[in-house]
């Protein structure tokens, strides 16, 4: 029963700047197949059909009245005084039993009852057919019951129906996220104003309002509103959340910026090129929204055996009905066959087979730092066949740190040539100068000071630490000057070395790289020995790409890739009958999550990135993604068994039920208590979830 909930991101975007330009449709989201949440896009409850939290507060608060009158009519009820062995009999006992089981059919039963209405109207009955069937029989004959028709009511049966199936839908809902944030978080990046420079005067101005060739003023620490070209200036650029390349990005006169790009600690003119639905942002918001739209919505193994049980309650009901008053029994009789009948057959059990095992799975894979939103990926994560990671803070940390030291002069210890090239890159915003810094700290080392500091544009820094002439320059700048490169001293691709040089002498040089996390390779070879095929995609050049897949020991990579680029490859792997499931963070990797089978983001990514994701992973740590595969199977396992056991009790009692098996008659009250049982047979292997 897809149950398209329509979450609007209008509301959230209304005051964002450029939200209006961009137009932002409303999600179809992925169709949230809720098993069996009855509670579709009907305009009848539009009031909770467009906010997804609302809904899940409604079924709360539905829940929690309606076991609030359960428990009165419970204490109120012939049988249940019959078992405990008490009597509490008073004037108007049964019209109180009454009057507290109609408002709670009509109150707690409303969802089922809207939810019946919706499927019957798209022909296609299911389990809210099924437990509207039962609980409107039940209460009305209960209802006759009162009013001199021969019998025993069923008002306990209709209560702990209804709550028990009120508490699978909320537990069941509460774990399935809201995926319309994943939009709005992407807009939130964007800032609603931007400063426009007219002449030397600065007026700040509303974003839908910018057009192209403007010029704006982008300060020190704000994030870059439009897509555009740097007239005037030099800055180091975060792109990392759109781009996914790990160091900050040098712009300078004539280089490109893109909206949501983070700036440094440097002033930029910038023409505006494109705004709004132009910017590259907005295109990644748009293959975001189209990745999710057409996501493909399995279809509930749940929902289709409580169709066919319905179609067999509903025509067992009946033809027992009818059976037994052909043959000429009483009114009564044959209605108590077919409560019964319709009662031992609606779907307690099958209603929690999937929700409990939901609602534990969810629980106790956020306790070990897996965050599910999309179950049906999350079920689907046993059919893995291939494992993309993005490098880039999935793989690696993210941060560049210092790898290796060197020194070159018998007198110069590695901690001094640490601390002089400290002192020369204390004033730089540079993410070199900022990993040297950090590992000069972490030694404790202390910073001497630097004089007639000196940047050398595009080669490095020079200075005078100590009355000596200290140069920190690149590799370039070494065979420019005919300084032969020391062997030993560049490593392998994926690192970054720059050389010292002490009064023209050449002192040593230190090696920075994207740290690779310490439990990459672990995460690797586990995958591995389950039979799935591990891929890198990058931003990053073929030789980092190289270097790094092979430390990790990777079936292969695939580098230089462009964002747009990432969801093509995956289509690709698709098509060739690869299950895929994707890691990553940044914004650039959400298309990619969307489109992949299986989208997990690593929680040190950006928010967007889980927001378009199915599984987030709260600790960065690759060796999560394999105990997240293992635990997907095993909560398979146990779905299955429960649906399993939910429609083999089915097969055997509704014969039974019917009353036609000689020597045989179950009365509604031991059908109940059939069905309770069944229920809490399943509730109890839910729960043996927890020692997986």
């Amino acid at each position: 029963m897809e149950h398209s909930h329509h979450h609007s991101s209008n509301d959230t975007n209304r005051n964002k700047g450029n939200a209006k330009k961009m137009d932002m449709k409303p999600m179809d989201h992925s169709q949230h197949d809720m098993s069996h949440a009855g509670y579709g896009s009907n305009p009848k409850h539009g009031e909770i059909g467009h906010n997804h939290s609302a809904m899940i507060e409604d079924f709360k608060r539905r829940f929690y009245v309606s076991l609030g009158l359960t428990i009165p009519i419970l204490v109120l009820s012939d049988m249940i005084q019959h078992w405990l062995g008490f009597q509490l009999e008073f004037m108007g006992r049964k019209y109180l039993l009454l009057a507290l089981s109609t408002v709670l059919f009509w109150y707690g039963g409303k969802p089922f009852l809207e939810g019946c209405m919706d499927e019957l109207k798209s022909r296609r009955p299911g389990m809210m057919t099924l437990i509207a069937m039962a609980i409107t029989i039940a209460f009305v004959y209960s209802v006759a019951t009162v009013f001199g028709f021969q019998g025993m009511d069923f008002f306990w049966e209709l209560a702990t129906l209804i709550v028990i199936m009120l508490l699978g839908h909320w537990l069941e809902m509460r774990s399935v996220a809201n995926a319309s944030k994943a939009l709005e978080l992407l807009v939130q990046m964007i800032p609603a104003e931007a400063h426009v420079m007219h002449g030397e005067m600065i007026h700040d101005m509303p974003l839908k309002e910018v057009k192209p060739d403007f010029r704006i003023l982008v300060r020190p620490g704000e994030k870059i509103p439009v897509d555009g070209t740097v007239l005037k200036g030099e800055s180091y650029l975060n792109e990392s959340m759109l781009t996914g390349e790990s160091a900050p990005v040098l712009k300078q006169v004539g280089t490109k910026v893109i909206a949501g790009a983070l700036n440094g600690n440097g002033s930029l003119e910038i023409k505006v090129e494109q705004t709004g639905e132009g910017t590259y942002l907005a295109k990644v918001i748009q293959m975001v929204q189209d990745a999710q739209n057409t996501k493909s919505n399995t279809q509930r193994l749940a929902d289709r055996a409580a169709f066919w049980l319905t179609i067999v309650a509903l025509v067992m009901g009946f033809g027992t009905l009818t059976a037994w008053l052909l043959i000429g029994q009483s009114w009564a009789y044959a209605v108590e066959r077919m409560v019964t009948v319709m009662v031992i057959s609606c779907p307690h059990a099958l209603g929690l087979a999937i929700p409990l095992v939901v609602a534990i799975s969810t629980s106790l894979a956020a306790k070990n730092g897996l965050l599910i939103r999309n179950r049906t990926a999350f079920e689907n994560a046993r059919k893995i066949s291939m494992l993309i990671f993005d490098k880039t803070g999935t793989l690696t940390t993210g941060i560049f740190g210092v790898t290796r030291r060197g020194s070159f002069l018998p007198n110069l210890t590695k901690n001094d040539l640490l601390a002089i090239t400290a002192a020369l890159e204390q004033n730089s915003e540079h993410p070199i100068a900022t990993g040297i810094i950090t590992e000069a700290k972490a030694q404790n080392i202390s910073i001497p000071h630097v004089e007639d500091f000196q940047a050398i544009t595009g080669k490095g820094v020079s200075g005078k630490v100590g009355g000596k002439n200290v140069l920190v320059v690149s590799p370039g700048y070494l065979r420019e000057n005919n300084l032969n490169i020391p062997e030993g001293a560049v490593a392998d691709a994926s690192e970054t070395v720059v050389f010292v040089l002490i009064d023209n002498q050449l002192a040593g040089f230190i090696a920075l790289a994207d740290q690779i996390r310490e439990s990459s390779a672990e995460a690797i070879q586990i995958l591995k020995s389950q039979g799935i095929k591990t891929f890198m995609l990058t931003g990053d050049n073929q030789k980092v790409a190289e270097t790094v897949s092979e430390k990790l020991g990777m079936t292969g990579y695939i580098a230089e890739v462009l964002p747009h680029q990432k969801l093509e490859k995956i289509k690709e792997q698709q098509q060739k009958g690869e299950f895929v499931a994707m890691t990553g963070d940044g914004v650039n990797d959400a298309p990619a999550l969307a489109q992949a089978d299986v989208g997990i983001a690593i929680g040190s990514g950006t928010d967007v990135a889980a927001e378009t994701a199915d599984i987030i992973l709260v600790n960065s740590d690759p060796k999560d993604v394999a105990s997240l595969i293992q635990f997907g199977r095993a909560t398979h396992k146990k779905m299955i068994q429960n649906l399993i056991w939910a429609t083999a009790y089915n097969t055997i009692t509704l014969p039974l039920a019917t009353g036609f098996i000689p020597g045989i008659v179950i009365s509604p009250a031991i059908g109940a208590v059939f069905m309770s049982l069944s229920t809490i047979i399943v509730a109890v292997n839910a729960q043996t979830l927890r020692f997986k």
